[in-house]
């Protein structure tokens, strides 16, 4: 047991509630059904997720199930929300800018944690098999594994280093510091930057344009 290092599930779950929040903050006209639905579609599964609190090797498999299923929802919620935006922006009359700007950063802030969920979920097999000692190839290359004598021996990527490369690759549209190695990563990477860059350099660009 001295070589597994369990991973806290409470980030992801935080980050997931938060996604929820921004979710309800959207005016009603970019959400699908009722405001409500998707809070709970998330917090529900939730409750059984809260009470394990370590993402360990010998996790059930329906655990990451589950977190791959709530993931999912939230960035189909959120690309559904883009597409209706974009529809607003183009073809709705009376648009207001600054409703725009809102919407639009709250969709980039949910973009960017979701992609850090799925970045976490996917490097190596996800946080229960990095737990453990089983050496798989990584998905993704971070500094520190390039050149170790920049962090301790025993250094493992967390979810913020995954929520920071997510955060990092929607703000630039490229990779920072840490490069996409698997063909996963590097759909995701491509993903997350197409969409960030449609929601700041098209929608938010336009709205500022509406405000003059």
């Amino acid at each position: 047991m001295d070589d597994v290092h369990p991973e806290p599930h409470w980030p992801a779950s935080l980050a997931l509630l938060v996604c929820s929040g921004l979710y309800v903050l959207l005016p009603s006209r970019l959400v699908v059904g009722p405001k409500w639905l998707l809070p709970v579609l998330v917090i529900l599964p939730l409750i059984p997720l809260s009470a394990r609190r370590h993402r360990r090797p010998d996790e059930a498999p329906w655990v990451r199930y589950l977190c791959i299923t709530l993931i999912a929802i939230i960035t189909a919620a959120n690309c559904t929300s883009v597409v209706f935006l974009i529809d607003r922006l183009f073809f709705g009359a009376h648009v207001v800018g600054r409703s725009l700007i809102y919407s639009a950063a709250s969709i980039w802030c949910t973009n960017f944690i979701v992609f850090g969920l799925w970045l976490w979920e996917m490097d190596r097999g996800g946080p229960h098999r990095r737990a453990g000692s089983e050496k798989r190839f990584p998905d993704i290359q971070f500094p520190q594994m390039e050149n170790p004598t920049m962090a301790p021996g025993d250094w493992r990527p967390r979810f913020v280093d995954y929520l920071y490369t997510s955060f990092a690759n929607g703000t630039s549209f490229a990779p920072a510091d840490a490069m996409p190695l698997s063909i996963q990563a590097k759909s995701l990477f491509a993903t997350e930057a197409l969409v960030s860059f449609v929601t700041i350099a098209v929608i938010a660009g336009e709205a500022v344009n509406i405000l003059r």
